[in-house]
């Protein structure tokens, strides 16, 4: 049209109207919805750059151990049969089993168990887990794609948008609205009526305000998203933020979800008779030692005891551990370790230990070669803000529920603890993801969160994926939101700013639409039998931005929201 104005004027000129051209009412357009698209697409960048900064990612080089000696190579070089060095810290690589000497490895991210596995000559060790204090060598039995972790790996397909439903109403709707006035003003516009018809068809095509449409939901996602990595909750699309104010149901992780992850000393019982000189042998045996509860009872001791270093140790495997000092042994283990020593356990400290065994914690016995001296009650922590962050989804009418590695036993006396009824423990990867599908097909809408690898089955097949940001790679990696700081409170902060986008989402269609509602009845001269007003092209131009800076200004009051 404007090109035709351009080169031939005159065909305006002698019915009395003036030859505007709109090339930049074409250009605007286009610019507006590249703008739309760049902001939705740098809003997931910024999201997906800092997933990847939370990420440790798999090793990218492994010690090997070939014609004995010891080299580094690259993951992607290791080939079945290799034999890999594990250096205590070390996250191990690939599939294997043990050849040679002994670890402890956390496997919480793929069992949910929060203690510690000892690994021996024999077991098996997956890639992806992490070594503790021992190193050991292993042999490569699965490789790349093979390993556990990538199989835990899951896709989802997006699904299409608001506004492309919108769309594909609107803009035949436009056309045949424009087509209309066209053929109306042909018919009744009397001696103008090619001219007159002509300007109606581009006036309606060019108030129908498709900036504003293309605006109204990347600029409130982008405010949204924004807002949310403020909060700390990375969010990588607009689906999963549109999604969350209709979750119905929340399925927990147990370990480093609602606990800590990490054991740790609840409580521990002395004998009434016991010496200083015997707690810091406690002490100092489990200062030596690599057992995973060790620490938590080091740390507990650390400020009350003082190290002696003429103790001798024996790791027992699988059973505890004996200590020397001055010609006299000292026990540390489970009950049944102790009582095979023939030691004495007082009533009053059998009485605690079945108290403490009925609250799901992990007792270890400390005694001499006759009596027992301690018992130390260890338990995972529950984190300080999982009961208000639990009691704030319940009061929002979310159901929670807990599904864990961990065993029945452990997971019902926190369910209890907390108030949650929907519970189950012993529920291997592949079930957490059956039991997700269950609640979808009974019409919830299903959250799932967790932090380990053996959640991410789960988290592929739930409607929003949430990780946290102190798990493992795969969970942050299959999952559609990450949580940083791994506090649970900020799952309902989540779920208001997707009520809150959405919202403002709706409010922009509102107002993209509104522009649209009063102007096309006008830009096709529904006026002109009464007044005689006929909408000029460039006003319509003028009216188009205008809907769309009132769509990105209602998408910034976001920011201000709490």
């Amino acid at each position: 049209f404007s090109v035709f104005n351009m080169i031939y004027p005159e065909f305006w000129e002698r019915r009395g109207l003036e030859a505007h051209v709109y090339f930049e009412a074409a250009g605007v357009i286009i610019a507006f919805i590249l703008l739309g698209k760049l902001l939705e697409a740098r809003a997931k960048g910024n999201t997906s750059t800092a997933i990847k900064k939370l990420m440790g990612l798999q090793p990218s080089t492994v010690t090997i151990i070939r014609n004995e000696t010891v080299e580094e190579i690259p993951i992607a070089e290791v080939v079945l049969g290799d034999t890999i060095l594990v250096k205590p810290g070390d996250r191990i690589a690939v599939d294997g089993t043990v050849t040679e000497g002994s670890s402890f490895v956390d496997e919480s991210m793929i069992s949910g168990e929060p203690i510690h596995v000892e690994k021996v000559s024999g077991l098996k060790v997956f890639a992806g887990t992490i070594n503790q204090k021992g190193s050991f060598r292993f042999t490569a039995e699965k490789v790349g794609k093979d390993t556990l972790l990538d199989e835990a790996q899951g896709s989802k397909a997006p699904v299409q948008g608001l506004v492309d439903k919108i769309a594909s109403i609107f803009v035949p709707v436009v056309i045949t609205i424009a087509t209309l006035s066209f053929i109306l003003w042909m018919i009744f516009g009397g001696d103008n009526s090619f001219a007159q018809a002509l300007m109606a068809f581009v006036t309606v095509l060019v108030i129908a305000c498709p900036c504003a449409l293309g605006l109204a939901t990347p600029t409130a996602i982008m405010v949204g998203i924004g807002r949310g990595a403020e909060e700390g909750i990375l969010i990588k699309d607009a689906e999963s933020l549109e999604k969350s104010k209709n979750i119905n149901v929340i399925v927990l992780d147990k370990t480093g979800t609602i606990t800590e992850g990490k054991p740790r000393v609840s409580d521990i019982f002395w004998s009434p008779g016991i010496t200083q000189q015997q707690r810091d042998i406690l002490y100092s045996i489990e200062a030596q030692s690599e057992h995973p509860l060790a620490e938590a009872i080091t740390s507990k001791l650390v400020d009350q005891s003082q190290l002696l270093s003429s103790i001798q140790i024996k790791q027992v495997s699988g059973k505890g551990i004996e200590g020397l000092f001055e010609n006299q042994l000292y026990y540390i283990g489970n009950e049944k370790y102790i009582q095979s020593h023939q030691i004495e356990i007082s009533k009053e400290m059998s009485d605690w230990i079945s108290q403490e065994s009925e609250a799901a914690h992990t007792i270890s016995i400390f005694a001499d070669s006759r009596t027992a001296l301690a018992v130390v009650s260890i338990t995972d922590a529950l984190k300080p803000t999982s009961k208000e962050a639990i009691d704030q989804l319940k009061h929002m009418n979310i159901d929670v529920a807990v599904y864990t590695g961990d065993s029945q036993k452990v997971v019902a006396s926190l369910a209890k603890e907390l108030g949650i009824t929907n519970y189950k423990g012993n529920v291997l990867p592949d079930g957490k993801a059956e039991m997700v599908k269950t609640l979808q097909q009974q019409g919830k809408v299903v959250a799932m969160v967790g932090d380990g690898i053996n959640d991410s089955a789960a988290l592929a097949q739930s409607d929003v994926s949430i990780a946290m940001g102190k798990g493992s790679d795969i969970a942050m990696d299959v999952a559609k939101m990450t949580i940083i700081s791994s506090d649970l409170t900020k799952i309902p902060k989540a779920i208001r700013l997707s009520e809150l986008t959405v919202r403002t989402i709706h409010h922009n269609l509102f107002w993209a639409f509104i522009y649209n509602i009063i102007g096309i009845p006008i830009a096709a001269g529904v006026l002109y039998p009464l007044t005689g007003f006929m909408l000029n092209p460039m006003i319509a131009g003028a009216a188009m931005a205008l809907s769309s800076v009132s769509v990105v200004t209602n998408s910034l009051r976001l920011k201000s929201k709490k």
